[in-house]
């Protein structure tokens, strides 16, 4: 049994943020019911730069974080359209919303109102800047909270920063972070019987995700350069051309900076940078880059990568994402799945790590807009008549 198999999910998400954490709850067993309104399904649906799946309602931005889900229409704003998602709600331990902060407690469906509904539930509302504060009211994308928050001006070098990081990292880190904050609001709930109203920021997530640079402010009253693809401090923590493409070190350690100079060398520079603490590192960068510049062009970044992998030095070629996807490494762990239901082999990232027993696992495709409207609605007491009643009032959409 997954870890969330008996855990129910009402998910009024939509673009990536919100969807990319249900999904994670998603592929550990949740049974997550994804609700759009009739004449407005979810944005990413008709995205992901592919236009005959867009036009399908399966585009890539859509797919790639909603597999596992059940999507019904459903009219919440509507008397009826609230009546049929109470009773979901009282089927469910979970509900998350990305509306714009205090929306949907205009609608009475805020934590106070579901809380009446199911005392217990875990109620996780994800917005750009939190549920208070001055910007509470105002919208935002990874691409606006990446500027907003500093990381896109810590971005890059001197010379070419800001620089927005090109895939929405602050969208996936969000959800990630708002899965872990559900997941432990479900393992407090076992303790004390109680549910919780979680808020999480994608600001907040932002600054969690730039931790170091934060605290180095907040105690030295500076931020840290930028440095780009090469290391103020540390030459063989850097990039460097090579004979044929570009060479990513990882040398951090003084042990590690002595097995990479003992491969160049210089046996001796390695012991005595061995022998230094970080900070002292510090005056050898200029040299040492000069000299590592030159050393690196003798030979190809695949040649670089094996020699220093074999001498327990990180370091990596700079490969493009297709390399990546082919390479034996990331083929032998179980992060791409092709769901079971699938009726083509398109694989999906699924989760970031494995369980010995039960993990993340992909049981079913990303569902069609309104393709499971009936189904769920059956199960939570409606007849046939009543939900053709309720398709007709356009309260809800069904996919036939």
């Amino acid at each position: 049994m997954q870890a969330f198999s008996n855990i129910r999910v009402i998910d009024l998400t939509h673009v990536i943020a919100g969807p990319f954490c249900t999904y994670q709850l998603a592929v550990m067993g949740a049974d997550v019911i994804k609700i759009e309104p009739p004449h407005n399904p979810d944005m990413t649906r008709a995205n992901g730069h592919d236009i005959p799946h867009g036009e399908n309602g399966l585009g890539f931005s859509f797919t790639s974080q909603n597999a596992n889900k059940r999507a019904i229409g459903l009219d919440i704003k509507s008397p009826k359209g609230k009546e049929v998602l109470t009773k979901l709600i009282e089927t469910a331990d979970v509900l998350v919303e990305n509306y714009r902060s205090g929306a949907l407690a205009k609608l009475g469906l805020g934590y106070e109102d579901v809380k009446k509904i199911r005392p217990d539930i875990i109620y996780c509302s994800m917005t750009g800047f939190g549920q208070g504060g001055p910007k509470a009211q105002h919208t935002a994308y990874d691409n606006v909270i990446q500027a907003f928050s500093g990381l896109m001006e810590a971005t890059g070098s001197s010379q070419t920063a800001p620089m927005k990081v090109g895939p929405p990292v602050l969208d996936y880190g969000t959800g990630i972070q708002a899965a872990f904050a559900i997941a432990a609001a479900l393992f407090q709930r076992t303790q004390t019987g109680e549910g919780q109203h979680i808020d999480v920021a994608m600001l907040d997530s932002a600054i969690m995700l730039m931790s170091a640079n934060v605290t180095y402010y907040d105690q030295m009253g500076k931020l840290l350069g930028n440095s780009g693809n090469m290391s103020a401090t540390n030459a063989g923590y850097s990039c460097y051309q090579t004979m044929d493409g570009l060479l990513m070190m990882g040398a951090f350690t003084g042990e590690q900076l002595k097995n990479m100079w003992c491969v160049l060398g210089d046996k001796e520079h390695g012991d005595e940078l061995r022998s230094l603490q970080p900070p002292a590192m510090g005056k050898h960068v200029e040299k040492d880059t000069k000299r590592l510049a030159k050393l690196f062009m003798e030979k190809t970044a695949a040649e670089w990568e094996v020699i220093m992998n074999e001498n327990k030095v990180p370091a990596a070629r700079v490969r493009k994402l297709d390399e990546t996807l082919k390479h034996a490494q990331l083929q032998s762990r179980t992060l791409l799945q092709v769901p079971e239901d699938s009726s083509n082999d398109q694989k999906l990232p699924t989760a970031s790590f494995k369980y010995a027993e039960n993990g993340p696992a992909l049981h079913r495709a990303p569902p069609m807009f309104a393709q499971h409207t009936r189904q769920i609605l059956t199960e939570i007491g409606y007849s046939q008549s009543q939900i053709s009643e309720l398709n007709r009032e356009e309260i809800i959409a069904t996919l036939d």
